[in-house]
């Protein structure tokens, strides 16, 4: 268990120095937004002691987007690592990885098809539900686990907006915010996206 713990210090320690280091040898460092794109800080506390929270690029936290919300939709489940390992060996469950192909055919999660979130409301078929006109039909809808590349990563919540206002059901809709961000740096399997 010590061995666990000095490991996981270690590697939260390179990662932050990491940073450090990347900030000490550059003159410029570019800040990413944490609400939106324009919102490159956060005030704490008032006065003296307030602090100013901000965002950089770092070797443990790659993605440029902004915080996303725990639930992107009413209705919508968000789940854990726990719950997406369990959801793999579901026979009535999609696993949807929602992000651009060429993310998906580097690496992805295991038994992850691919819709990317540009592509999904002309591809519902694949979840279940059935085109009449231009309207959807979902009420066969499957059970979706989506995901994209992690807290801060827009294109799964767009996604999942997409398929409710197409009617799709937001509970049959679960939201593994931590993405491959957080699969990876949990250790986690993944392997490369098939066609």
């Amino acid at each position: 268990m010590k061995i666990i713990k000095t490991t996981l210090l270690i590697s939260l320690l390179l990662c932050l120095s990491s940073s450090v280091y990347a900030d000490s040898k550059s003159k410029k460092v570019e800040y990413l937004g944490l609400f939106d794109a324009k919102t490159k800080s956060y005030k704490v506390g008032s006065g003296e002691d307030a602090i100013e929270i901000k965002r950089t690029m770092t070797s443990c936290g790659k993605n440029k987007g902004w915080f996303q919300p725990f639930v992107p939709v009413k209705g919508i489940t968000a789940v854990t690592e726990a719950e997406m390992l369990h959801a793999l060996n579901d026979k009535e469950a999609i696993v949807v990885d929602m992000r651009t192909s060429d993310y998906y055919f580097k690496e992805t999660i295991p038994t992850a098809i691919n819709i990317p979130f540009g592509d999904i409301e002309l591809r519902l078929n694949e979840l279940g539900c059935e085109q009449k006109g231009e309207d959807w039909d979902c009420s066969n809808a499957k059970i979706v686990y989506g995901f994209c590349n992690g807290p801060v990563c827009p294109q799964s919540p767009i996604a999942m907006k997409v398929m409710v206002r197409n009617g799709f059901p937001a509970e049959k809709i679960f939201y593994y915010r931590g993405g491959m961000l957080d699969w990876d740096a949990l250790g986690l399997t993944t392997v490369k996206g098939e066609f």
